[in-house]
């Protein structure tokens, strides 16, 4: 029996944390955590450990198919790449490229072996619609970063006195970050969200009304700055605006501020005081918590503007800029602005002129409405939209309108279902590349190898040779050279100089300085930290902060929040997987004891959750966690969708970005 011990990281989920797994004659038997590595120091999740149960599922897709008369009918990767060229080939010739959509999904943009040769591959057909999950997700905070500071800064809570965990529970959605605050020394701790998390019970927890942070965090300001606390020689040698924002912030004294959040007046000052006083302090963001409304730039801007007052920036344990790495590009130029472009040019300038991506939210629109063109193809790579996008009453009668569909994913999806052509696409264990995302994720300059551990499966394929050979169907050949994944990894490192063999085992190609702001080298218009956005002024937008509160509803008198993290899950992803369906085997609708008792329900019982959009049928389960007035549903469950609760209005005007964590709702026995 042969033996092998591959060290790899696992990217189950966008964190990458190192991974030992062992081999035996060809299959994988073990895997655990790579004490070695800085991420995850030694330790896997609950998704980690089930990876073995995941990779060898029965579920998985094992062979090209095509939808035949409402069957699926075998076939080969030959006949599969001839037919979706021809297709394509068609659809140019008659509708024009733009006719044409790439979606890609986390985990897809997180991995260039997906994302970049989607990307590629669009830039060779000639459409602009490359679509993707930051149209709902992460963008819209990297875009507030850009307005502020002119690039995106990482938070380093690690070395942090005084954290505020902003709408984020580490615990479900970053793991290392957790057991790194339970295991650090002594900090203040602030835990600001509608629940009381396991980490609430190390400092204080802050219940916040759902939509409502962009106006606490304003009231903070106004403490701040009213009681002197800002870093008065920071704030004059580094920032742009803070005159306006003075006279901006006395419209959110701590009591006005009190009615709108539920945030005790006295409450707002101590934690003001607090942030301002105890440093390095640091603001961890939720990932979506705080993008995923009208406000959602505006609130993030807030908080950044809350780390530069208070000179929390660019020092160990504040935010601090972060070398990114310089990877090969597959870049294309496209001249078409894609679908969204016009409505958000803004969103789309900052992100999307070198590499233009579509802003997904107006998908639908032009699949059923023809606006502002008809869009009569998608190939979907690493993502599950119908399931995971908002309104998927929407999502669904696009994908049956669409002339021409392909989805390349491990399992037969909600959105597979809808598809004329599925392909069995490998799983990260049975395809090389490399980890990279920790400069944007982590904060932490560092790259490493991520080699194949097992042979691809049945005869799946990864994405890369997809896109690959599609290309050279097409007659895009020469752009498409890559016959293997040790030529793709050389690429990705040749501009850094760097070598397959010198990132085996990882390696920081670059060190923090912490001197971006004394060197003067701010890639904003003025050259400082601007709290006042000439930027967001020019485009007609409001250059200070300025918070959407939803008006109260007697018809849907209850808060309802979507979308909170799973330890088991990755958004749509692994629950083919036994063990950890035991572990968490259904979805549940999250109630506080107050509000059970107000409607009369107990914990178990089926309650229909109502919006204006829809309604889902849903268990009931009842916390001495959540505040008063709350109603919290994950999403990925097509079980009890919560995005049929959900619309597809585009709400931030500056983003895009969809309201899904403040929505008005109201909820009945079923």
């Amino acid at each position: 029996m042969e033996s092998r011990v591959v060290d790899t990281i696992c990217i189950a989920c966008v964190w990458s944390c190192g991974m030992r797994a062992y081999v035996e004659d060809g299959r994988l038997v073990k895997v655990e955590g790579l004490s070695g590595h800085p991420l995850g120091r030694g330790e896997l999740c609950a998704r980690g450990r089930a990876l073995i149960d995941w990779v060898y599922s029965p579920r998985r897709l094992k062979y090209p198919m095509k939808r035949e008369g409402g069957e699926w009918k075998r076939i080969s990767w030959d006949e599969a790449l001839d037919g979706i060229a021809e297709r394509l080939t068609r659809l140019a010739q008659r509708d024009g490229p733009h006719a044409l959509a790439i979606f890609c999904g986390s985990i897809g943009v997180e991995n260039n072996e997906l994302a970049a040769f989607a990307r590629r591959f669009r830039g060779a057909y000639g459409t602009p619609n490359f679509l993707s999950v930051e149209s709902v997700c992460y963008r819209s905070r990297i875009l507030a970063h850009q307005l502020t500071f002119g690039t995106f800064l990482l938070e380093e809570p690690e070395e942090a006195k005084c954290v505020i965990l902003w709408g984020t529970d580490p615990d479900t959605s970053k793991p290392p970050l957790a057991k790194a605050l339970r295991e650090g020394g002594p900090r203040e701790l602030i835990v600001i969200n509608p629940k009381r998390t396991k980490l609430a019970e190390l400092g204080l927890h802050v219940p916040v009304k759902p939509g409502s942070d962009c106006v606490l965090a304003l009231g903070m300001i106004h403490v701040i700055i009213e009681e002197g606390l800002f870093d008065r020689e920071f704030v004059q040698r580094y920032t742009l605006g803070f005159d306006r924002l003075r006279e901006h912030v006395k419209a959110f004294p701590p009591e006005r501020v009190q009615a709108s959040t539920g945030v005790d007046a006295d409450m707002i000052r101590r934690i003001a005081r607090t942030f301002a006083t105890v440093k390095p302090a640091c603001i961890v963001q939720g990932t979506c918590c705080l993008d995923q409304r009208p406000d959602g730039v505006q609130t993030s801007r807030a908080l950044a503007i809350l780390q530069a007052i208070t000179g929390n920036v660019d020092v160990p344990g504040s935010w601090a800029f972060v070398p990114f790495p310089r990877l090969g590009s597959l870049h294309i130029k496209v001249q078409e602005d894609p679908i969204g472009a016009k409505e958000h040019p803004l969103f789309y300038s900052l992100w999307g002129r070198q590499s233009p991506y579509g802003q997904t939210m107006y998908f639908t629109r032009a699949v059923l409405e023809g606006k502002p063109y008809p869009i009569k193809a998608l190939i979907v790579s690493g993502g599950n939209p119908a399931l995971s996008m908002p309104d998927s009453k929407a999502w669904s009668e696009a994908l049956k309108r669409l002339e021409f569909t392909v989805v390349i994913d491990l399992f037969m999806t909600e959105t597979a279902r809808y598809a004329h052509i599925v392909l069995p696409a490998c799983s990260f264990l049975e395809r090389s590349g490399i980890g990279y995302v920790y400069a944007v994720t982590s904060g932490l300059p560092y790259l490493c190898l991520r080699p194949k551990v097992i042979e691809p499966l049945w005869e799946s394929w990864p994405d890369w040779k997809f896109w690959c050979e599609l290309g050279r169907r097409m007659g895009y050949g020469e752009l498409f050279p890559w016959r293997s994944e040790e030529e793709i990894i050389e690429h990705w490192l040749s501009p850094m100089g760097l070598s397959r063999e010198e990132i085996s085992r990882g390696v920081f190609y670059a060190q923090k300085t912490y001197d971006t702001l004394k060197k003067g080298k701010l890639r904003t218009p003025s050259g400082k930290i601007e709290i006042y956005s000439e930027t967001l002024a020019e485009y007609g937008y409001d250059p200070l902060p300025i918070p959407y509160e939803p008006a109260e509803d007697e018809d849907y008198p209850l808060w309802l929040s979507t979308g909170a993290r799973i330890l088991q899950y990755t958004h749509t992803q692994f629950r083919e997987v036994p063990s950890l369906r035991q572990e968490v085997p259904e979805p549940l609708a999250e109630v506080g004891r107050e509000t059970a008792s107000q409607y009369g329900f107990s914990d178990g019982d089926f309650v229909i959750v109502e919006t204006r959009h829809g309604q889902i049928r849903i268990k009931l389960k009842v916390t001495d966690d959540l505040m008063p007035g709350v109603v919290s549903i994950p999403h990925g469950w097509a079980e009890a969708n919560v995005n049929y609760l959900t619309g597809s209005s585009p709400l931030d005007p500056i983003s895009g970005y969809p309201q899904l964590k403040a929505l008005r709702c109201r909820i009945r026995k079923a």
